[in-house]
C-alpha cells in the first residue's frame, strides 16, 4: 500500500480522483484491511493545514483526540478523552471517530455545538451538515462552531460484552430568539439531538424536552440527561 501525504486542499481532491483511500490512525480500518485486502494508495490528511486547525471554534479531522483540550468546548473535549485507551486516542483521528466510526463517539458533542462541516470529495471542498456528513461520509476536512455558553458531555461505563455505553451530550447556545438548549444521546448505535428554546427556568425546559423523542427514552437515560441538563442549565443562570 502506498500512503500520499497531501500538502493542500487542492492535492488532497487530486489524491481521491486518483483513486487514494481516506485512513487517519487507521485503528479500525487495518483489521478489515488485513482481513480483505490492503489498497494500493492511501492518503492521510496529517500534512493539510485545512484538516489540522484547533481552536475555540475549530477543529480539523486529522487531529489525534489525545491532543483535543481546553481550546475546544468541554462537551467536545470530553467526548475525545473519553473514546477507548490513551494508545487509541493517540492514534485516532477526529475524522475517523466522526464518518469512519460505527460509533461515532464524538457526534454527539458535534451535534449540541450545532458544528458545520467542511468536507471534500473528487469536486473539491463545500461546508455541509452533520446529516449530510454522516450518510454520505464524504472526507472531513473540519467542523466549525459557535462558542456555547455552556455544555458538558457523560459517558456511562462501558459493560463488557454489552451494548455501547449511552452518552448525553448538552449545549447552550445562543439563538436569534434567546438561547437554545441542544441535547444529544447517543443509545445503542442510534443518535438523537433535540432543541428547545431555553428562557429562565430549568424545569420548562425539561418539560419541553420531555414532549421530544428524547423524553421517550427508557427511564435510566431520561435520568442521566435530566441531571445533565440541570447541570448545565445551572452553569447559565
Amino acid at each position: 500500500m502506498f500512503l500520499r501525504l497531501p500538502t493542500s486542499v487542492s492535492e488532497a481532491q487530486r489524491c481521491l480522483s486518483e483513486g487514494a483511500i481516506p485512513v487517519g490512525g487507521a485503528t479500525l480500518q487495518w483489521a478489515v484491511w488485513q482481513r480483505d485486502g490492503f489498497p494500493e494508495q492511501a492518503m492521510s490528511l496529517r500534512e493539510v493545514p485545512e484538516a489540522n486547525v484547533l481552536g475555540t471554534e475549530e477543529l480539523g479531522a486529522a487531529v489525534l483526540l489525545s491532543r483535543v483540550d481546553d481550546r475546544v468546548p468541554e462537551v467536545l473535549r470530553g467526548a475525545a478523552s473519553r473514546v477507548g485507551t490513551g494508545a487509541v486516542r493517540r492514534a485516532a483521528t477526529v475524522g475517523g471517530n466522526i464518518v469512519g466510526s460505527t460509533l461515532r463517539c464524538l457526534l454527539p458533542a458535534a451535534l449540541v455545538l450545532d458544528a458545520r462541516a467542511t468536507v471534500l470529495d473528487a469536486e473539491g471542498a463545500y461546508e455541509t451538515d452533520l446529516a449530510e456528513l454522516t450518510a454520505k461520509r464524504p472526507v472531513l476536512l473540519n467542523l466549525r462552531w459557535r462558542t456555547p455558553l455552556a455544555s458538558s458531555h457523560r459517558k456511562l461505563p462501558d459493560e463488557p460484552g454489552g451494548a455501547p455505553p449511552l452518552v448525553v451530550a448538552v449545549a447552550v447556545t445562543d439563538g436569534p430568539e434567546g438561547h437554545v438548549l441542544r441535547v444529544a444521546v447517543r443509545d445503542g448505535y442510534d443518535v438523537l439531538c433535540e432543541s428547545v428554546e431555553y428562557g429562565t427556568g430549568t424545569g420548562p425546559a425539561l418539560d419541553a424536552l420531555a414532549r421530544t423523542p428524547i423524553g421517550a427514552l427508557p427511564t435510566g437515560a431520561w435520568d442521566v440527561v435530566r441531571e445533565e441538563v440541570t447541570a448545565v442549565l445551572d452553569r447559565v443562570a
